[in-house]
């Protein structure tokens, strides 16, 4: 367990996904954008170069351009630290214009303000498929 800052509770780390999902697919960049401590972290898909700072905003503005949407396959996960997990699979239309599905797993690290200072979303070649 950390012991860095004081444990969030369950409700405020599944809160906060549930918001990321929700802001997604609202289309709301801004409202993703403001999940995010102002050094937060997203490796997306893990084994990428990770994004910060603006490089964040500008993700966030071409996954609403791309028309991403996201479908929980389970609930939100806590943890017995600032830590939460959900399964989703996600569908976007690329610049080529094919609409795809990612299957994913997203890890998030919390401050103790319940921002976000990590996401790590968990997915590989094999976990990308068009969409239907």
């Amino acid at each position: 367990m950390s012991t860095d800052i004081a444990v969030l509770s369950q409700a405020t780390m599944k809160r906060a996904c549930e918001a990321y999902i929700e802001r997604t697919n609202a289309g709301d960049a801004a409202g993703l954008v403001a999940l995010f401590a102002t050094n937060a972290v997203i490796e997306d898909p893990v084994g990428s170069p990770p994004k910060r700072g603006t490089e964040i905003a500008s993700w966030f503005a071409d996954s609403v351009a791309f028309g991403a949407r996201i479908f929980p396959v389970g609930p939100v996960r806590g943890s017995h630290s600032n830590e939460a997990a959900f399964a989703f699979d996600v569908e976007f239309t690329p610049p080529n214009g094919v609409r795809l599905r990612i299957r994913s797993i997203d890890a998030c690290r919390f401050d103790e303000e319940g921002k976000i200072t990590s996401l790590r979303a968990f997915w590989g070649p094999d976990d990308i498929c068009p969409a239907h």
